[in-house]
């Protein structure tokens, strides 16, 4: 695959979080994550489990500036995100983070390729042609060629979270966050979602961090992040 040309794990970190603490306000706060501190580096691949309820997607939330700490710092390429404000947080996500769901949350009355160039768009730093030329050419690379123009209800499972990879991937993000994405899908479009994640890392040095419960997805990442009520325990 094209693109930010890879280097190897843990050579500079992308993100450093320290002591992320993140509470619900109320009559009984509601403490999702509490002193969490993580370092990813440059081409990793990290996975976050835990069980059901232990904060996993709460802090995947938190580290790709979807929700803010209530106390803690996070830093994205050595800068303090706390003190951007939500203008600049919405930017900065779509210009250098890339997400992927369980759900893949593709448009249904668009074709996978106006959905992958759907980020290029908002953030407008190609010209139209040079947009979807780059969107085909990420659906070639995710073994897509030849369904460009089908919409969402034309393609199978597998091939909607290739599409959905593909747009997480539009920006050249440095970073990917996948929260469960395999856990809508059978085994075999799980394993080439896996595969695709892994050679992200060593083919373009993007970093994945990954909130799964599938073990086997887990194999070969870089590092295992274990979260139980809200607190990293190794």
């Amino acid at each position: 695959m094209a693109g930010r040309e890879a280097t190897n794990p843990g050579d500079s970190a992308i993100l450093v979080a320290e002591r992320l603490t993140r509470v619900l306000p109320g009559e009984v706060p509601v403490t999702l994550v509490q002193d969490a501190s993580v370092r990813i580096g440059r081409g990793e691949f990290v996975i976050i489990r835990g069980p059901s309820g232990s904060g996993k997607s709460s802090l995947l939330y938190l580290l790709g500036l979807l929700d803010r700490p209530t106390s803690g710092r996070l830093l994205l390429e050595g800068e303090d995100t706390g003190t951007f404000d939500e203008d600049r947080l919405a930017t900065t996500r779509l210009a250098k983070l890339g997400f992927v769901f369980q759900f893949h949350f593709l448009l249904a009355e668009f074709t996978a390729l106006d959905n992958v160039q759907m980020p290029m768009r908002r953030l407008g730093r190609l010209d139209e042609a040079a947009q979807r030329d780059r969107a085909a050419q990420l659906l070639r690379d995710l073994g897509l060629a030849g369904h460009e123009h089908k919409r969402p209800s034309q393609l199978s499972g597998g091939q909607r979270q290739r599409v959905a990879i593909a747009r997480a991937l539009a920006n050249d993000p440095v970073l990917i966050l996948a929260d469960e994405p395999t856990g809508a899908l059978d085994t075999k479009s799980s394993a080439n979602v896996h595969d695709i994640l892994h050679d992200l890392t060593r083919e373009r040095g993007c970093s994945v961090v990954a909130v799964t419960h599938d073990m086997a997805f887990a194999q070969g990442a870089d590092r295992l992040i274990e979260l139980v009520d809200g607190r990293i325990v190794s």
